[in-house]
């Protein structure tokens, strides 16, 4: 009789566990298919590291650099955001800004839809530009010092070897994983793409000149560009996205050779009196003549913000890579070509203050 108890006691106990092991399968069953792309919560929270699988992002660390001033930092918000959500690699953001932004920034940055990113908040100096800039007195307002801040790559990430630098208007559609394996030539420190085999420059940009040639940036009347022996037809290039060699560029003392540049204009007046593009564009132009490679121009879709009608179809705006909106219309603005792409990356300001900013640009490109 004691036996045949035990025996029951056995199965039942048995019985018991089975069910309990299958009811826990169950339940990790339904916990590992959960479609929220977060997935599991690891036990241990880490402030600005990403809390995804292991499995879902590499160890492949890539550093990014962007700017960030107060007037424009939706744009730098929302690049970010699609950076991050389009790739498995773990990027680190260096966020470029002035010291009366920082507080701004910070806040925006604890949204929930970007409390994982990694980043390091950087305060630029601009001082460091002191004679090498001419500022007009009649418009103070028109000097942009963070528009130089990728003449100091290896001083804002010093520890990196190589680097990607993106304007804050851009939108990344892929993983960016790609862009940063851009193969670079032996002896260059920095891979760009090229106006004249972009499919950007397919269309001509109303108003702005020749920006597809050295000529439309430099001025070939002075004595100082032509003995440079640089032939002004010359296929430019866009400096609003590349990717760097800092272990290159620091060998050839890039930063001080585009310093010496900006230095000599200001006394001389190099650049094309025509000249529609950023005056970060020339020293560039000079110093990496012929001497760097080449991105995939989908990597650098631009002139989105050219004009408010559609350049591009919408087949071609979808298989961009990145989509660059730079001139005179931003997609902040909502009156730019495919205005709708930037709105599905970017974060609502939670101080409300950028919507300020976005109505009176409205006002302003409307005119």
């Amino acid at each position: 009789v004691n036996i045949s108890i035990l025996i029951v006691a056995v199965v039942i106990f048995l019985l018991v566990i089975h069910h309990n092991f299958l009811s826990l399968s169950d339940f990790l069953r339904r916990e590992l298919s959960d479609p929220s792309p977060l997935g599991l919560q690891p036990i241990d929270f880490i402030p600005e590291a990403p809390q995804r699988l292991t499995d879902e992002r590499n160890d492949q660390e890539i550093s990014v650099v962007i700017t960030a001033s107060d007037e424009r930092l939706g744009g730098a918000i929302a690049a970010m955001n699609s950076i991050y959500q389009n790739t498995r690699s773990n990027v680190v953001f260096h966020i470029v800004t002035l010291n009366d932004t920082v507080d701004h920034l910070r806040m925006w940055l604890r949204s929930p839809l970007l409390k994982n990113m990694r980043y390091r908040i950087l305060d630029f100096d601009p001082h460091v530009l002191e004679g090498k800039v001419q500022v007009d007195p009649q418009k103070p307002d028109t000097f942009k010092p963070l528009t130089f801040a990728r003449f100091y790559l290896p001083s804002l990430v010093p520890h990196a070897e190589k680097v990607i630098y993106v304007d804050d208007d851009v939108i990344v559609q892929d993983d960016i994983a790609e862009l940063y394996n851009t193969p670079l030539k032996p002896g260059h420190a920095a891979a760009f793409s090229d106006d004249c085999d972009s499919t950007s420059s397919k269309v001509a940009v109303r108003g702005a000149g020749n920006q597809y040639n050295y000529i439309g940036f430099l001025d070939y009347k002075k004595e100082t560009i032509r003995k440079l022996a640089m032939k002004a037809n010359t296929c430019s290039f866009n400096p609003g996205v590349f990717v760097a060699n800092l272990t290159e560029w620091k060998l050839q003392n890039i930063t001080k050779q585009l310093e010496k540049w900006m230095a000599l204009n200001v006394v001389e007046e190099l650049y094309s009196k025509t000249l529609a593009g950023s005056i970060t564009t020339p020293p560039l132009l000079i110093v990496f003549y012929k001497q760097h490679s080449s991105i995939d121009p989908m990597w650098n879709v631009r002139h989105l913000g050219s004009s408010a009608g559609k350049r591009y179809s919408p087949q071609f705006v979808e298989a961009a890579k990145l989509l660059h909106w730079n001139g005179h219309f931003k997609p902040w603005g909502r009156t730019a070509s495919y205005a709708e792409v930037w709105e599905k990356w970017y974060v609502p300001d939670p101080t409300g203050k950028f919507n300020l900013i976005r109505r009176h640009l409205e006002a302003y490109e409307a005119k």
